[in-house]
């Protein structure tokens, strides 16, 4: 079996940021919302993460061949990843990994461990190997998974740990956007610089989501590049709210943080 299964306590872990040689690169593959007129749009999300010892990739989007077919189109060569989280078990997050796994089988695949043994069991034998995520652990320098977050949907975020503070990067953030900003920032005891990513907050109204806008905002979150099931109303506010710092998102959207970039 190539499964693993990694638990870590907070007491030995070292969060230091190495300092990049390049910008970390981070490009909207798959998503609902569009950016690129040369990518297809589709309900789901998928984020491709290079600058960083490894490549990654992060969520898939529901379909695989709109997945490849906005690969191609921005210059995103499948057989570069090397990684792949994926945050939680849903179609839109989950629909494109075996397609991928068809073009590139060579990839450390990490799911949250909650996850049915038979789909767990289905990519093991596709992927190189599947790592089973239920606690905070580094995936490779500068870059985390929180860990299962939530209750009723399980659910982990990834964190980049950079020199302007902590990315983090959500797929639906069924577990609450807040809940899971306020973990990282108590568990990396760090600054949060950027949060980008599905935020659901669609399932809100206007009010309820004006004060999740006025937590994050004492969170001391920096900036902002919200998506996919934010939801559209939800993505103006926050606009409205972070102005120049904020990023849209959509499809074919790339984001440079470090060195030359943002």
């Amino acid at each position: 079996m190539k499964i693993s299964v990694f638990t870590l306590s907070v007491l030995c872990v070292s969060f230091s940021c190495a300092t990049a040689a390049e910008p970390i690169s981070i490009t909207v593959v798959y998503n609902n919302v569009i950016s690129n007129e040369d990518c297809t749009a589709s309900w789901g999300l998928s984020i491709y993460i290079q600058g960083l010892t490894d490549t990654i990739l992060f969520d898939t989007g529901g379909d695989g061949s709109i997945l490849l077919s906005n690969m191609e189109a921005l210059g995103v060569n499948p057989k570069s990843i090397e990684t792949v989280v994926i945050s939680h078990i849903h179609w839109d997050h989950i629909g494109g990994l075996a397609a991928l796994l068809e073009n590139n089988s060579d990839v450390s695949v990490y799911l949250p461990s909650s996850f049915p043994d038979n789909i767990i069991s289905s990519i093991d034998s596709t992927a190189q190997s599947v790592v089973l995520v239920s606690k905070p652990q580094k995936i490779c320098a500068q870059v985390w998974t929180t860990g299962e977050l939530g209750t009723s949907m399980k659910e982990q975020s990834l964190v980049i740990v950079t020199e302007k503070g902590l990315i983090i990067i959500t797929g639906c953030a069924h577990p609450g956007i807040v809940n899971i900003v306020e973990f990282v920032k108590d568990y990396w005891q760090d600054d949060i610089y950027l949060v980008i990513g599905g935020f659901h907050l669609v399932v809100y109204n206007e009010h309820q989501v004006k004060e999740i806008i006025n937590k994050l905002k004492a969170l001391g979150v920096k900036r902002i590049a919200p998506s996919h099931c934010t939801g559209g109303r939800s993505i103006e506010l926050l606009k409205e709210t972070w102005h120049e710092d904020f990023i849209d998102l959509g499809c074919g959207a790339k984001v440079s943080i470090g060195s030359n970039g943002e």
